[in-house]
Parts: C-alpha cells; structure tokens; sequence
C-alpha cells in the first residue's frame, strides 16, 4: 500500500468533496445525515490489502532461543488446561489481518464488534480475552429498491464485491444474494465514535443513501458509554421523478464470531416493542460453560416506515427457509408477512447448522424526498465469566438488569436515545474540530484512536465482588476476618495446578460484607497493612502515618469503590496479542485517554494498583527469560498487570522477566497517582492511595546500592522496553525516578507529611546532580552509564520522566535549555533521518545517525511513544517539532498513502512498516497532546519546588486527624499556598 508520494509531500486536508459530489452533500445538510468536514476516509473500492508482521533477525533469533523453548513450553501447558497463554507468538489466526478496519459499534466494556469501512462486520469480542476476528458475511445491510410500477427495480447487498466467506453463486447460501454494488462512487467516512457511508447513486443512480453508524461513546457519561448497542440511521434521498418503493433489510446470523453458529441449540425469536420498535432476539447458548449471549436487531416503525422480520432462515439447503428463498421473497415483495410476529421461539439449531435472523424496513420516497430509517443491534451478555472461574455482572445490568431479554430494551433505549447521544457527542468534539490552532489530521485520529477503549477487550463490571466468589458469604452479612488466604486443589477448578495451601495474599484483610438498603449489593471493605516502617523517621512522621493509616483503615473501601462515584471496576487489555489486563507500563501512556473523557475510572484504576502494591502473593512462577523462579506478586512492587484468568486475584500474568525487579513501574506508579490528583483535585483520593505511594517509594530505595539518590538498573531488560538491556544509570528509568522523587515530595507536602516531603527532597536533590554527571554529554541524556556498543544511544523515550512532570504542572525537572537540547536531538535524529520524519520516533539512533540495532525493540518505532515524544516537545514549546514527531505515526499507519492500520495501531512497527502487535493500548497516547494543548492542565496548582530552599514543612495536626468530607474540602481549600516549605509559593 505504500506509494512514493508517502515520502515526498504531505496534505493538509481531506474535504468531503474530494470523494463526493458536492450536489450529493447539499442533500444530506441537515439531521447529521452528511459526514463531517474532518474525518478519515475511504472509497469502498479501495483494496484492503494484508498487513505485513515483523520478523527478528538471525542474531536476534539466536539472543532469544532459550526464551523461545520455554514460552513454547509454557503455551503448550496453558493448553493443556483449556487456556490461552497471555502472550503467544507461535498461534496465528486463521484470518490474516488485513487493512479493511472502522470504527467498532457499542459503548466500553460489554463486549464489542467491529464494523469495517466496506460494511462488514468482524473481530467479535464478547467473551473476556477471546478475539475472533474473521467477518460474518451473512451480517449485512441490503436494500431493494423498485420504481415505475415494478419495472425498474434494482437489489444489492450493500457491501461492495465477493467478500472473502463466499460460496459458490449457484447454493442456497448467502451467495445467491445480490452482491452487486461496485463501491467506486461509495465512501466511508470514520469520527469515532460514528460513521457515515455515502452511496452516491449505487446500486440506483437516483437515490442517494446515507448511512449513518451511532455508539454510546460519551465522555463523563458513566451510564449510556456502558451500553452494547449501536445505530444505524439511513437517509434516503429520491432525485429522480418517481416514486421509489425502499426496503432496507438487515440480516444477522446467530453466532459470536468464528464457528460458534455450529454448535447448535441456538434459538431466535420476534418481539415487538414499545414505541415502535421490533424485530428479532437471537439467543446464542455459548460453550465451554460461557455465559449466554443473546442478541437483538430492531428497525423503528414509524408513519412512514413499515417493519417486518423473518425470525429465522438457514444458510443451507436443508433449512425450512433458505437464504436465497429469503432474499427472493424481498426482491418480490420488498417485506416479509405479518404474521412472522405472531410466531413463538424457533426450533433449537442443530450442530452443524446455522441459525439467521432477518428484518426489514420498509418504506415510500417521493420524488426529491426524503426519508430516514433507524435500525440498531445490541448484544446482552450480563455476565462476564473468567477463564478461571469467576464470573462478574456488567457494568450495563447496574441499569438494565441480567436477563439475557434485557437486548430488547436495549434497542428500544438506542432507537428513542441516539439524537440525544449525538448531540453529547457534538458538544464534546466540536471545540476540538474548531481548534485552528491543530492539524486537520491530527484532529480526527486523536477521535479515532479511542477505538482501542471499545476494541481492546475492555471488560467494565458493576461491583467489586465477583457473582460467584469462594469469599462470599451466603446467608447474613457478617464479618469475618483473615490473615491469610490460602488456595488448595479442591477449592476452585482454576487452582488446579497450584501446590496445596500455598499462601497468596500475606495481608491483614477485614472483609465486612454490608447490606446496602437500596438494592442489596453487597460490598467488601480490605483494610492492608501498614505499607512500611522506616525505623529512622522521626516521631512525627510515625504519629502521622499512624493517623493516615487508621484513616486508610477505616475508609479502604474507595481503594476498591469509591463510595461516592461508584463506576464499577474496569479492565482493558494490552492489546488483542497480549492478553494481559491493565498493563501498567503502558497504561502509563495510555491513561492520558481515560483522565480526560472518563476520569472516574481512571481513579478507580489507580485505587486497584494501589491496593495491589500492599498486597503479596507467594505462589511460585517461573520467569522464561532467565528460567528462573520467584513469587508471582512481591509487597511494594507495583504489578505489570491485574491478571489474564482471573484478574484483581491473580496478578502479574506476564512472565517473561520479574517484573518486581523492574525500575520503571512503582515510579510511574507515583507519578499517575500525582498527576491524576492534580488534575482531578480529589483530596479523597489522594489520602486513599498515599500509603501505597509511600510503599512504592520506599521499594525501590533497594536498587539504590550506592547511596547516591539514583536507582540503577541491573544489566538486564528491567523495563517496559523488555528485550533492550540497560546497565547502571539509564535515562529513562533514571528520569522516571528523578520525576517521582518530585511528585511524591509534592504530594506528601499537600496531604501534610512532612517527614517524607524532606526525604524525597534531599535523595531529588543528589539523584538530579548524579544523573547529570553521569549521563548528559552536552546535547542529549545517553542512554545508560555502561559501556556497552549501544550506551551512547539516543533513546526517543530519554525524557519520559519530564514528560510526566510537565503534564502535571510540576517544575521541569532539568533547565529548559537541556529540555529542548535533548528533544531536538531526537528530533533531527530518531525523527528526521528515519524516512524523512514519515514513520514516527525510532527508538533509538546512534549518534552517526545510524539506528541501533541491539535488539528488537531498539530499532522498532513504538507509535505510542512517538506520541508521547511529540507531547514532551510541545509541552517544551516545540510545538512545530512535535506535531510533525506525530505525523509520522499518520502518514504511516493511518493516511491512504501508509501501511494500512487505522483502527488496530500496532504496538510498533520496523523502518518499513512491518507491524508487531495489532490493536494496541499504547497509542491512546496521543491524548497526551492534547493535554499538552490544553489550557489548564491541573485543576491543583502544584507548589514550586526551589531545590536549594532549606526544607521547613509547617505541619498542621488538624490537617489530617479528621478526613470528613468538609475536612477534604477545606484542604483543598487551602492546598495552593505552602509557605517556607520544601517548595516556594508562586502565589
């Protein structure tokens, strides 16, 4: 896909215009019926062509073959117990990705489907971790349209060409349909979370159709961004002299993706709403003892539009209704008979066979008319079950209840709803569009890739407790206390393979179940213990974190819930290949995302890290880099992930390192914690998680060996970069440390811990001095101390910490002159000598401006790290240099001239555009930049850290000795001013 023209000019623009006819716009001006001016777009034409993977070299092949002996053995064992491994390079899918993705239909965290831009419909994840991403073909739209009393008449699939699925034109399949839309005069047009389709005068030269694709993606909106429903509203347009008879018809078969429409025992059936709203319920009864999904697709039935359905047909011809006896009845009648309402349920589907579901709407177009048709599908899965046992209700049935039938309401709330969720929508991103001071490119991709929030495997569930737990309490609420949690072969079938009684969380853990008078729910309150105990503070700092952890005691619920903002619990995956839940080295970058549309959630992910990072779990695992062993979960460190199986209860599925001996997560930790706090101003927060901040600081001060402030790293990849080795000071570790020394100074001086505030100070002020010592060369900070080839890299990723500091409103951490030295370095060389600046940020370059080929993941372009390079610089005031560091990620990934892969960023890709891990959660980053836009960063202006003041905290009894509600609106009342402190007041 990729053309000279990538490497040589680069377009401003992409007016609707160019790919419609100006006339056809004006016809659809009005009711959000015509595509916006700025979006992504396509023809339906256009080829999708397969994505090409990365391959490692020879020398790196050698490098990882004991790694690759034991991940090949570990994936064999997970599948010997009916699990996938969480990351498997060896399994591919049977569909070979292609570069034919679109926005994905439904709110965040019930499961989603996507919807690609020629209108089929693929990569079905509605069970937790499972993607299947091959297209149901019998999921369509179709239109028959007749003119002239029946003489002209014309009938197609609404999708362009033999799509890949197809049978033989002559069976009674979907192949007998009429596939006969060409998509030359046909576009997509893609603003998540909607898009249009245009089909200008395809397949009848003299009606114009607008299709337009509606989720419940609405930011701070809790509720409706929770729901598993789309729209699809058509507008008709008649320019001819007579009147057109339309029917729009929409098919569905039973199936969760790949073949589970074979396993039979399947069952539709017709319902008739309220409000006009019917159609068909497809229960699909899953295997392996999966919840059952049922689905439900639904026109709206108006004065001028008349609905009807065919509850079931098959795709063979053996079936009672065929698909072909089903299309050919449209064609002749352009509707089905009434009576289909009046039929029960439909006969179990057999093994073998598929069940389809088909309803159709239909409706007069006057000459030069107009005419709108509303259809929409949900998917009702209430709960969401585990690989290893534990099922949860979705964050949905908090507001629709855990039938399965809760799809008809569903529907019926899309079909009556959608204008409203429009004009939230429009609200939101109409400042954004209107902003001249942003590239026109960057304005829709910034939209488009949250995508990742629907299609990166989100699970959103309603409670804390699981709704079949070994804890739970079966008759009255009562409270029970355990210091040790112990798993043994008989208890769950998920323990299997674990040694008896081996102890997992070494915790003091109070669980009060309490009735809540409302409606029941019952909720768990976990006190942990202290998170640590430094015999050489001073008494004051020990009577005060004795105050603040009988306060933490006593309200630790908000580290799971916070009582007040209840959003449930919430999991993303790493991305579609790496099935690990919440990875917290790169939800560092991607959490930019979440604290500006849903901040909710993004707090309440912080509170499940900060109750992780107390925690210890001592079941043995073998880390497959090394082959050797140690504790899954080590107290204070904070986890790379919350789980695969059986997450929140069985941490850290990744294995391939010991990820309590990495030196970037407990910082980053600190320093997601800090600039949430800033930004949100929750007081409440802040005081819930301050004991796992302390504890995270106080882990790493072991890496620390010489005492001179600064952590180093180990000789091996100890890092979210975990195939590049880093030796002594690095850069980017180093940075991150530098950062969190800073944050947590200002956070323990706004909370009133004084004793800290002054630690963390003094160790900023040695670490800063050794960090610049021993790693700024003039120009740019090297890549580590050591004295190995690769030392002297330029690593894109150098000022992270920096980043970190600045997006929080936090004094930089080195003088801006070294700031924009060490970026614009980066710039001339990871940017610009890497295809002209057309790829994005390499990872590293050395300073012959040659790339470092160390290993893997140095020569790689990390497309959410070159968005967050680009946030650094123009947080630096580089703006120019930084809007053209994120160009690069378009033209290569998203532009008609690049690879391919709008809609599944990957992870990263090689200098020629061979990708490594589709659908990535990193490149949410690039909400960085806009943060970095933004006016006002921080709702709390932070105090200004003067690293040659002589520390004086005034500490105050009262700050913290009684945490009520008005007592933390006073605090922040009064958190601007610090005066004589660690930190200079700016006021």
């Amino acid at each position: 896909m990729v053309s000279g023209n990538l490497f040589h000019c680069r377009r401003n623009s992409w007016p609707p215009e160019e790919y419609i006819h100006r006339s056809t716009l004006q016809l659809f001006d009005f009711d959000s019926a015509g595509p916006p001016e700025q979006a992504w777009r396509r023809k339906l034409d256009t080829h999708a062509s397969i994505l090409r993977e990365f391959s490692i070299t020879f020398v790196e092949a050698i490098k990882m073959i004991r790694l690759g002996i034991r991940l090949w053995s570990y994936v064999r064992e997970e599948a010997s117990h009916g699990r996938k491994a969480p990351i498997d390079p060896f399994t591919r899918e049977s569909c070979k990705p292609s570069a034919s993705h679109g926005i994905p239909l439904g709110g965040m965290g019930s499961g989603s489907i996507s919807r690609g831009f020629r209108g089929e419909f693929r990569h079905f994840q509605l069970l937790p971790g499972a993607c299947e991403a091959s297209p149901i073909m019998a999921n369509q739209f179709s239109i028959f349209i007749s003119r002239d009393g029946g003489n002209k008449k014309y009938a197609s699939v609404l999708a362009p060409g033999q799509h890949e699925g197809l049978g033989k034109s002559g069976d009674q399949g979907i192949s007998s349909w009429g596939w006969n839309l060409d998509g030359q005069h046909s576009t997509y047009h893609a603003l998540f979370p909607r898009a249009w389709t245009i089909y200008d005068g395809e397949p009848d030269p003299e009606l114009k159709i607008s299709c337009r694709q509606i989720s419940p993606f609405i930011p701070h909106n809790y509720r409706e961004s929770s729901l598993p429903t789309a729209v699809f509203v058509y507008t008709l347009v008649n320019t001819g002299k007579e009147r057109a008879k339309v029917s729009l018809l929409f098919t569905w078969a039973n199936s969760i993706g790949g073949v589970s429409h074979m396993s039979g025992d399947h069952v539709n059936e017709p319902f008739i709403g309220e409000d006009g709203v019917s159609g068909v319920l497809l229960n699909h009864r899953t295997t392996k003892d999966n919840p059952p999904v049922t689905y439900a697709i639904a026109a709206s039935e108006t004065q001028n539009v008349s609905v009807s359905v065919l509850p079931c047909f098959g795709l063979t011809e053996g079936s009672c209704v065929t698909a072909k006896d089903m299309w050919g009845k449209m064609v002749e009648d352009g509707h089905f008979d009434r009576e289909n309402f009046t039929k029960g349920p439909s006969m179990p589907s057999s093994p073998g066979e598929t069940h389809c579901a088909a309803v159709s709407a239909s409706t007069w177009v006057e000459p030069h008319g107009k005419c709108t048709v509303a259809f929409a599908v949900a998917w009702s899965s209430p709960k969401v079950k585990f690989m290893k046992g534990k099922s949860y209700n979705r964050r949905y049935t908090k507001y629709y209840g855990t039938s399965e039938k809760a799809a008809v309401d569903l529907v019926h709330d899309a079909l009556t709803n959608y204008k409203l969720w429009e004009e939230e929508i429009e609200r939101w991103q109409t400042p954004i569009l209107k902003d001249d001071r942003l590239p026109e490119w960057y304005k829709f991709t910034l939209f488009n890739e949250l995508y990742f929030l629907v299609s990166g495997g989100t699970v959103w569930i309603d409670s804390s407790l699981p709704t079949e737990d070994s804890w739970e309490v079966q008759n009255e609420a009562v409270p029970v206390k355990i210091k040790e949690v112990t798993v043994s072969k008989t208890q769950e079938n998920h323990n299997q393979d674990m040694e008896n009684n081996q102890t997992v969380v070494n915790t003091h853990v109070d669980m009060m179940y309490v009735n809540s008078q409302d409606d029941g729910v019952k909720s768990l309150k976990v006190s942990n213990e202290r998170a640590s105990n430094n015999s050489d503070e001073k008494d004051e700092s020990t009577l005060f974190r004795r105050r603040f952890e009988s306060r933490f005691t006593t309200s630790s619920s908000k580290l799971l819930e916070n009582d007040t903002d209840d959003v449930g619990r919430f999991l993303y995956l790493e991305g579609v290949e790496y099935i690990m839940w919440n990875t917290y080295d790169v939800h560092f970058y991607a959490s930019f995302a979440l604290l500006e549309l849903f901040p909710k959630i993004e707090l309440s992910i912080q509170r499940e890290f900060a109750k992780a990072v107390l925690c210890e779990d001592k079941r043995k695992v073998k880390f497959l880099a090394e082959g050797n062993c140690g504790i899954r979960k080590v107290k204070g460190a904070v986890p790379h992930d919350l789980g695969t199986h059986d997450p929140w209860h069985e941490m850290n599925a990744y294995n391939i390192h010991d990820t309590s001996r990495w030196k970037d997560l407990n910082p980053k930790f600190v320093l997601q914690v800090y600039r949430d706090f800033a930004a949100t101003g929750d007081f409440s927060f802040a005081a819930d998680v301050w004991p796992s901040v302390r504890a995270a600081m106080e882990y790493m001060e072991q890496f620390d060996r010489d005492h001179d402030g600064l952590i180093e790293n180990d000789g091996f990849p100890d890092q979210t970069y975990d195939t590049w080795t880093v030796h002594g000071i690095s850069a980017y570790c180093g940075g991150l440390w530098l950062a969190a020394l800073q944050a947590a100074a200002a956070m323990a001086v706004q909370l009133g811990d004084r004793a800290f505030a002054e630690r963390c100070k003094s160790k900023f002020v040695k670490a800063k001095a050794v960090f610049e010592e021993k790693l700024w060369n003039g120009s740019y900070f090297n890549y580590d101390s050591g004295s190995s080839s690769n030392s002297k890299s330029i690593q894109a990723d150098q000022l992270a910490g920096q980043w970190y500091t600045a997006s929080s409103g936090l004094p930089d951490l080195f003088d801006k002159v070294k700031i924009q030295s060490a970026l614009q370095k980066v710039y001339d060389f990871n940017v610009m000598k890497n295809r002209g600046g057309r790829m994005g940020a390499v990872n590293g370059m050395y300073p012959n401006g040659k790339i470092d080929e160390t290993c893997m993941q140095s020569r790689e372009i990390w497309t959410g790290v070159t968005y967050s390079v680009a946030a650094n610089m123009i947080l630096a005031g580089m703006v120019e240099q930084g809007f053209t560091t994120a160009e690069g990620i378009f033209l290569a990934g998203w532009s008609e001239e690049g690879h391919g892969y709008a809609f599944q960023t990957p992870e990263g890709w090689s200098i020629d555009g061979h990708f490594r891990s589709l659908l990535y959660m990193r490149p949410l980053s690039i909400w960085g930049i806009q943060r970095a836009m933004s006016s006002t960063k921080t709702t709390l202006e932070a105090p200004v850290m003067n690293i040659m003041d002589r520390i004086n905290i005034p500490y105050h009894n009262s700050t913290l000795s009684s945490r009520s509600e008005s007592g933390v609106k006073k605090i922040a009342h009064k958190a601007k001013c610090f005066k004589n402190s660690v930190f200079h007041c700016a006021c």
